[in-house]
């Protein structure tokens, strides 16, 4: 089972970042996917996966909120991080028209940008879409037979949006959302209709603590070793054996990441 989404350079993990990734390999966790957000971050995400080379990936690129960021400099940096051979994709990159920490204008500059890169470099892209659908879907679209291949993460989407990323051949990454009673039923009715070999599973951590965990830790703070919690649950309501989906998400990740 591998997680796609940890955001393992928040300042949450800062003092036990390495017992994170060794409770995950405890838990069954058979890789990690660490998320950069923006030329900072990415570089620490690459730091980190080099740390724990064979196990850690990351991703370098340019989260919608901090879009503003974007210039020459940034992206020369992202370039530079990208060539790196533990540096698995282009993200997390896309438009997020919820909170709008940087204007829409800026958001679809950066992601364009972005979007380029990765053809350019023949990458896979980490995408994030809030609120913002239609751009995303029309910003994107002209891109993917460029790309050799691109996942939404953390969907959250409705039935239509779904089948519009799956009609443009988009992966779909399903975070402990699904678990939330309260937020997390409609997506959960969706889960049936993604192909098996477009889920993809994460924990997003440390968001998105599932809310029917039990325990909780006691921090309330997610991390990659719930993922197999998220992995039972997904694999109950669509009817599947959690050990086959856990192999077959695993499979699904090296395959679009191209890890080895």
């Amino acid at each position: 089972m591998f997680d796609i989404g940890v955001n393992l350079t928040s300042s949450q993990f800062a003092k036990d970042a390495t017992q994170v990734v060794e409770r995950a390999k405890t838990a069954g966790v058979t890789g990690i996917l660490i998320t950069g957000t923006n030329a900072q971050q990415s570089e620490a995400a690459s730091h980190l996966a080099r740390a724990h080379s064979g196990y850690c990936w990351s991703t370098a690129g340019v989260h919608p909120h901090d879009a503003s960021s974007w210039n020459d400099e940034v992206a020369q940096h992202i370039h530079r991080l990208a060539s790196q051979p533990f540096v698995a994709a282009i993200g997390e990159c896309g438009l997020d028209f919820n909170r709008n920490f940087s204007t829409p204008a800026q958001q679809e500059l950066a992601f364009t940008a972005q979007l380029a890169l990765a053809a350019e470099l023949t990458m896979p892209v980490f995408l994030h879409c809030r609120d913002a659908h239609a751009r995303f879907v029309a910003l994107l679209t002209p891109w993917l037979d460029k790309l050799p291949a691109a996942v939404v993460h953390c969907f959250t989407g409705s039935a239509e949006e779904l089948q519009d990323c799956l009609a443009l051949g988009l992966s779909i990454g399903i975070t402990g959302w699904v678990c939330d009673e309260r937020r997390g039923l409609e997506l959960r009715a969706l889960l049936p209709q993604i192909p098996a070999d477009r889920l993809l599973l994460e924990t997003d951590a440390p968001y998105l603590l599932p809310r029917d965990l039990h325990p909780k830790p006691a921090s309330r703070r997610n991390e990659p070793c719930f993922l197999p919690h998220i992995i039972r649950q997904v694999a109950t309501w669509r009817e599947e054996d959690p050990a086959w989906l856990g192999q077959k998400t695993d499979e699904n990740a090296r395959r679009l990441f191209r890890l080895v």
